[in-house]
């Protein structure tokens, strides 16, 4: 991994200058909108997690999933969210490599624990409708626990080979042309040739592994649920039956799309300059954490039935 000048002076970086947003000229309105999708985030994701709590008949392997997902969403919003706020409301661009490299990693780990955390609510709706008879038996609340577990330890030793690349990165100016810390951002922010680094092979498979392997394991269990809701005659069954499915399919529509349509353009020649990859990196870290809580209480009937007593209660209360 060859230096691009021999010119160029290796420095020990203690912080860096987030440079991502300087050509933009109402910074203050995209930090407002930033700010405001991440309070939203952390209230209905609070919200839901407070009405399964507080309901016992929500302490099941679902719902158990849905608390991870919240968990995760939250620490990778915050991992990227945190940072633009504090550039565009606070105009506070720099930011310590410590700080980076950690945001780095919560952002990665976030996103790998994500990819993971859907899969397996792909397969719990499988397990469910396909054998439901046996799906308590088999998918327990400490089974579920184990696996959320199991999620976030796969996911911390699948990070290992990133954050070792990146903390090997040697820079000659301590600056992020990007709006917060990933790890091609602080691979671009060094004086080195950065598509080695993006072909190291175990990182190539790591990406592979997460958007290939887990998306074809989230396809083939939904073709297992679609061949079996088919074979059911009872129509109110069938409506049932998908309608339990419609919120992870939001879910996973929101965290692979970002990615599908960046890899399709690369695929077909389009290369996007920096303001653009910003731009689908802020919709990335933003949008999905959002859409994913709004989804479940909306779509799922026992949290929007419980969310709607609780806005009456309220309602009352305040009369």
């Amino acid at each position: 991994m060859d230096m691009e000048g021999q010119n160029n002076t290796v420095v020990r970086v203690s912080e860096f200058i987030i440079t991502g947003f300087d050509h933009l000229s109402h910074q203050k309105l995209l930090g407002s909108i930033i700010f405001i999708t991440y309070v939203l985030i952390l209230f209905f994701w609070s919200t839901n997690v407070s009405i399964i709590a507080a309901n016992r008949s929500l302490h099941s392997p679902m719902y158990i999933f849905i608390c991870n997902l919240a968990i995760v969403d939250i620490v990778f919003s915050t991992s990227s969210n945190v940072t633009m706020i504090f550039v565009l409301l606070a105009d506070m661009k720099t930011i310590s490599f410590n700080s980076c490299i950690t945001s780095m990693f919560a952002y990665h780990l976030g996103d790998v624990t994500t990819c993971l955390t859907i899969t397996l609510m792909a397969v719990d709706r499988m397990l469910a409708i396909r054998l439901p008879l046996r799906y308590h038996s088999i998918l327990t609340n400490t089974r579920s626990f184990l696996l959320n577990a199991a999620v976030w330890v796969v996911s911390m030793l699948a990070m290992g080979p990133t954050m070792a690349a990146a903390d090997s990165v040697p820079y000659c100016q301590p600056i992020i042309r990007y709006v917060f810390c990933d790890y091609p951002a602080m691979i671009r922010a060094g004086c080195v040739n950065p598509e080695p680094y993006f072909s190291i092979p175990i990182v190539l498979f790591l990406w592979m592994w997460l958007l290939g392997g887990h998306f074809t394991i989230i396809f083939l269990s939904y073709v297992v649920i679609v061949w079996t809701v088919l074979r059911i005659s009872e129509k109110g069954s069938r409506k049932k039956m998908f309608t339990t499915c419609i919120s992870h399919i939001i879910v996973v529509s929101a965290y692979y799309a970002p990615k599908l349509v960046s890899a399709l353009l690369t695929r077909i020649g389009v290369r996007l300059n920096l303001t653009e990859r910003n731009g689908v990196i802020i919709v990335a870290s933003t949008l999905a954490p959002l859409i994913n809580p709004v989804a479940y209480c909306l779509t799922t009937k026992d949290l929007r039935t419980r969310m709607m007593n609780l806005l009456t209660k309220t309602r009352v209360a305040m009369k």
